[in-house]
């Protein structure tokens, strides 16, 4: 028969009502009192019932993530990581997991409302914040708890600023000693703070190598490897096409990758292309592809931390900056 709360206070001699705060990491109970209690419980296979003690807490146990609309679902690297260390840090901490997607902007909002409104979690974790999110604003109204990777607006919250100005100097310097000089950017949406920052960066790289940048070579896309690929058809067929590509994220890469491979470019030797975020994919593409690395897994696991401590009302240090790491791989010579 499987032990209860009860079995375990008779056998410490103590309270039901003292096994069941120690368990629940209330402060009231004595520290070696505590561990006395966890110690026992785990040698007798003894369980929280969860649904209870979240009864009892007034929380879900639980955080949640929503892709946002237009992400490419499960089929990005990136969300594939981060998500990964979403749920890692939650189980650290005995907390759940809930994530969901949205097919647009109605059904993002739908979910977050009826996440907040239905108490299913204690918190959120954004991504790809877009210049002026309304979800910053509504989970600040309704004092939801969350942390999210970038920043915007005037809402102060918990999050990981990415700063990867001197990463950018650094790749484009080394893609001219690899001898390639005319540059394009694929970028993405205008409205995402993702692709604002790496613009300006890369902007801010050129005039400091002072290289003259035709305004022509800046495209957008989705961040998708399709619009990678539709992106770099376009740039291509341009009567002086660019030799050095350089992507918002490496899903965009893996895209521009593929159309050199159709137009039978010597990828490294006749053009260069390089992407951001150091996804493990891209040490696997071919050829490997540079990019300015950021530690997606740890970042993921650091704002869910970020977040459980705002959720129990500790101190949170924040923004925390990141600088990324240029990884120098085949796709840009050298």
């Amino acid at each position: 028969m499987r032990p209860t709360i009860r079995d375990v206070a008779k056998k410490l001699n103590l309270s039901i009502t003292t096994v069941s705060r120690a368990l629940d990491g209330y402060d009231d109970v004595a520290e070696p009192t505590r561990e006395m209690v966890v110690k026992a419980a785990r040698q007798m296979g003894y369980s929280p019932n969860r649904a209870a003690r979240q009864l009892r807490r007034q929380k879900a146990e639980t955080i949640g993530f929503i892709l946002p609309a237009g992400a490419q679902r499960f089929a990005e690297a990136f969300f594939t990581e981060f998500i990964a260390g979403l749920g890692h840090e939650s189980a650290l901490h005995n907390y759940d997991l809930l994530v969901s997607a949205a097919d647009d902007g109605k059904s993002e909002r739908s979910l977050y409302e009826r996440w907040a409104n239905g108490g299913k979690v204690d918190g959120l974790v954004l991504n790809r914040l877009r210049i002026r999110d309304w979800r910053i604003k509504f989970l600040a109204d309704q004092r939801i708890p969350f942390t999210s990777l970038s920043h915007t607006g005037s809402v102060n919250f918990p999050c990981i600023r990415i700063d990867g100005a001197e990463g950018y100097i650094e790749l484009i310097d080394h893609v001219c000693r690899s001898g390639f000089r005319r540059f394009a950017f694929v970028g993405g949406p205008a409205n995402l703070v993702n692709h604002v920052e790496r613009l300006g960066w890369f902007r801010q790289a050129m005039r400091h190598h002072k290289i003259v940048l035709d305004e022509e070579m800046i495209v957008s896309g989705d961040l998708s490897s399709s619009s990678g690929y539709q992106a770099a058809i376009e740039l291509l067929s341009l009567p002086d096409p660019p030799d050095a590509v350089m992507c918002v994220n490496d899903e965009t890469a893996f895209g521009v990758l593929h159309a050199a491979h159709n137009r039978g470019l010597e990828i490294g030797r006749q053009i260069a292309v390089a992407g951001f975020e150091g996804v493990q994919d891209a040490k696997h593409s071919e050829p490997p592809l540079t990019t300015l690395d950021i530690p997606v897994f740890d970042i993921a696991r650091q704002l869910v931390d970020m977040l459980l401590k705002t959720i129990n009302g500790e101190k949170v240090e924040s923004p925390v900056f990141v600088r990324p790491n240029l990884l120098r791989r085949p796709s840009t010579g050298g």
